[in-house]
């Protein structure tokens, strides 16, 4: 069992993600603040260090929900609070084939214009003082049903995707 947070995109930017947000959240326990996307990445990195076992974030919702931003707000907290073994933008850079991705993967839905039709694995690796050291970010189709036929090319098999 773990803890469950239900953020709400306000579709505007809030002064709740600030780097003194980051560092008030920081060394605080689960409860003793209020409930942010930032006490969720406290406390998998507070038990990361004291367990020195891996970490999960699930991050779910409907499309234009701010998924997306929300993962990027706990990996900014992750680079704030455990810095970087290099002096570079790990988010940054984990981040940089998102649009790639995005730009040929999205379609329009009745609730958002841009939607995703892939879901993102983000693993981000620590050293033993745990700083951040690198990232890796993987994608994965969402919706199968979108494959339309199946075609044969020289023995070997190719899918065809439409997304609308």
């Amino acid at each position: 069992p773990g803890i469950v947070l239900v953020a709400i995109n306000p579709y505007e930017q809030l002064p709740i993600y600030e780097q003194d947000v980051i560092y008030a959240y920081s060394g605080q326990n689960m409860g003793d603040m209020d409930p942010h996307i930032f006490a969720v990445a406290e406390e998998a990195y507070k038990q990361m260090a004291r367990d020195e076992k891996n970490q999960s974030i699930i991050v779910s919702g409907e499309s234009g929900a701010g998924k997306t931003v929300s993962a990027k707000y706990a990996m900014r907290f992750f680079a704030t609070v455990g810095g970087s073994a290099s002096d570079t933008n790990i988010e940054a850079k984990v981040l940089a084939s998102n649009p790639i991705m995005e730009a040929i993967g999205n379609a329009k839905t009745t609730r958002n214009d841009n939607s995703s039709r892939f879901g993102k694995y983000i693993q981000i690796g620590f050293d033993k003082r745990y700083h951040i050291i690198g990232a890796n970010m993987r994608t994965y189709l969402l919706e199968k049903s979108r494959v339309v036929f199946q075609v044969r090319s020289r023995g070997a098999f190719s899918f065809f995707f439409i997304l609308l």
